[in-house]
């Protein structure tokens, strides 16, 4: 029904039949499906904003996507939840769907995420502790789920915990900001 980028863990939507298949598009559609997201970035983040900013195909690598002019519509909203030394860990909420929109929007305002081997930095991450500049994967987890039961119409919330890998990634900026 949607997609998770390759290496982002949390949550994600299958449905069983075609008929409720159509239903969760729709929501989709609607914009009433609510999809947060917790992000590890490159950067002390302002406390809250909200990105508009159109994504398609990077002009010259291809198998990237950019914010370009002609792009799809993509708004992102972010907020602060806890920064320290050079990191921030951030709150997503989609309010479109485009292909790699958090790490494309959060790389254009210059917060890449961290581990993000196709959008990230590595000279941006030389200042943070070897498990945020080694990290295997892009840091983003699909953690809260909002919609409507496509039968019953009840609203149905889904959420979930941090993986253990972020979940030591967290510990050890915590670590290295209270260090420094």
């Amino acid at each position: 029904m949607h997609r998770l980028d390759k290496d982002t863990s949390g949550l994600l939507v299958v449905a069983k039949t075609l008929e409720a298949q159509t239903a969760l598009v729709r929501q989709l559609q609607s914009r009433s499906v609510s999809r947060v997201y917790i992000a590890y970035v490159v950067g002390v983040v302002p406390a809250a904003g909200r990105v508009e900013a159109a994504i398609g195909r990077h002009p010259a690598a291809r198998t990237r996507m950019a914010v370009v002019a002609r792009g799809k519509e993509a708004v992102t909203h972010y907020r602060l939840l806890h920064a320290g030394q050079g990191w921030s860990q951030v709150e997503c909420r989609l309010e479109t769907g485009r292909t790699h929109q958090i790490r494309v929007h959060m790389q254009s305002l210059g917060y890449p995420l961290i581990g993000d081997r196709v959008y990230g930095s590595p000279r941006l991450t030389r200042s943070l502790p070897a498990a945020a500049r080694d990290f295997h994967r892009q840091a983003l987890h699909a953690a809260q789920l909002e919609l409507q039961h496509p039968h019953t119409g009840v609203r149905l919330s889904f959420s979930a915990p941090l993986p253990a890998d972020l979940q030591q990634l967290d510990a050890e900026l915590a670590q290295h900001a209270a260090a420094g």
